[in-house]
């Protein structure tokens, strides 16, 4: 029978969360150098749960070990690896690779320096509430539900927990406080799901600074 949740995340939890910052990325991880999706990994894993690192370098090079064998898959009771882009001959020593990365840096202290969000991931993995506030409340069907992006920002206000308000309010401070050139914020609003243009005059770090201002 498949996995249970609970063995799931006991097992392979955070070798899913590997390879979730993985999809979509370069895998030019090499035993000198981890791969930019890799890093962002380590980036935002050390700033928020350092203690993780150690369970994903197990789960790694445990599964490298011992894949699962014909009787797991046939049972289902197996973790089905994404497709990252690597052949499946060569997947097992990229697990391992990856391993030995997340050793080094825990065991040598190698912590990526702070920096914007280099993924998609790692976008998500760091403003949660602001992606779930971009994604659901401005996707292009916004026109069709709302009049207008007050009324959305409204909307939200309105059926959000006072907690999660708060939480939206300090992620666009943060954001705000990287600092980023335009053209990135921009990048940035988009990487977190919003697909529609922000309203005129305003560009976007100008236009969150004033939706952090309306949800205060």
């Amino acid at each position: 029978m498949p996995l249970t949740p609970l063995e799931h995340d006991r097992k392979y939890g955070e070798l899913d969360e590997v390879m979730r910052a993985c999809l979509g990325q370069p895998v030019d991880d090499t035993e000198e150098k981890p791969s930019a999706a890799l890093t962002a990994y380590l980036r935002h894993t050390w700033h928020t749960r350092p203690w993780a690192l150690a369970v994903a370098e197990s789960q790694l090079r445990e599964y490298a070990r011992n894949p699962p064998g014909r009787l797991r898959v046939r049972l289902g009771e197996f973790y089905a690896l994404p497709d990252v882009g690597i052949a499946d001959a060569e997947i097992l020593d990229w697990l391992t690779v990856l391993a030995d990365h997340v050793r080094r840096s825990v065991e040598e202290g190698r912590v990526p320096p702070p920096a914007s969000p280099a993924t998609h991931w790692e976008w998500h993995a760091r403003f949660p509430e602001l992606g779930q506030f971009l994604g659901g409340w401005f996707s292009q069907d916004m026109p069709d539900e709302f009049d207008g992006h007050e009324a959305a920002v409204d909307d939200y206000l309105a059926t959000s927990d006072a907690s999660l308000v708060a939480r939206l309010v300090g992620e666009i401070r943060e954001l705000l406080a990287l600092g980023l050139d335009e053209s990135e914020y921009a990048v940035g609003v988009a990487e977190l799901g919003m697909e529609v243009e922000v309203p005129a005059p305003y560009v976007a770090s100008g236009w969150l600074a004033l939706v952090a201002a309306r949800l205060r």
